[in-house]
């Protein structure tokens, strides 16, 4: 499932949280359900955790999911060649990052429940210039998170290049509005969350 380049296959899901999930973390719902596709091997499902998250991690990789199964409800599947396992399912976050198989990108955005989040980033065109991934099917088109996001309210987005790795992505915070707002719209703070402890 971890649709990554393969030096950095073995590292998917270690070492320190994508500053862009710990930025936004904020937004989702306070004790709120959480899905972390393609976990890897647990640094996100660690931070949302440890802020009070009840999670449900979701990989291919047998090692992965024993990685973060005293953390979360656990799903071994391969989402490329079989159904997608939560159908039905709803989360008050859906957190993906440097992993990208487009046929499941609807399953992914209809995830995220009224009022939830999906946190999003992974690798776009440009990157092929500066390493792995440089397979088109792994990379993003301009734009095209946005697309598929349609429907959600884009609260933070960037498409550009990173260094520390030097690496192009696309990333997009999203919200699916709540029932009809009453009165005051809803706030979505912009400012970066405090770091974990």
């Amino acid at each position: 499932m971890n649709n990554v380049a393969p030096e950095r296959a073995c590292a998917h899901g270690a070492g320190d949280p994508s500053p862009w999930i710990v930025r936004w973390a904020h937004l989702i719902p306070a004790a709120g359900k959480v899905l972390d596709v393609a976990c890897g091997a647990g640094r996100h499902t660690r931070l949302l955790h440890g802020l009070g998250h009840r999670l449900t991690a979701l990989d291919r990789d047998p090692t992965a999911i024993a990685a973060v199964a005293s953390m979360a409800e656990t799903f071994e599947a391969d989402i490329e060649g079989g159904p997608w396992p939560l159908a039905g399912r709803a989360f008050d976050g859906v957190i993906v990052t440097n992993y990208l198989w487009r046929p499941r990108l609807p399953d992914i955005v209809a995830a995220v429940a009224p009022g939830g989040v999906l946190l999003y980033e992974t690798f776009a065109q440009g990157n092929e210039s500066v390493g792995r991934p440089a397979r088109p099917d792994f990379l993003l088109a301009p734009g095209e998170l946005l697309a598929a996001v349609a429907g959600l309210r884009i609260v933070a987005y960037e498409d550009g290049f990173l260094t520390g790795p030097e690496r192009f992505v696309q990333r997009i915070a999203a919200v699916r509005p709540a029932a009809a707002p009453t009165g005051t719209p809803p706030r979505y703070p912009l400012g970066a969350a405090a770091a974990p402890q």
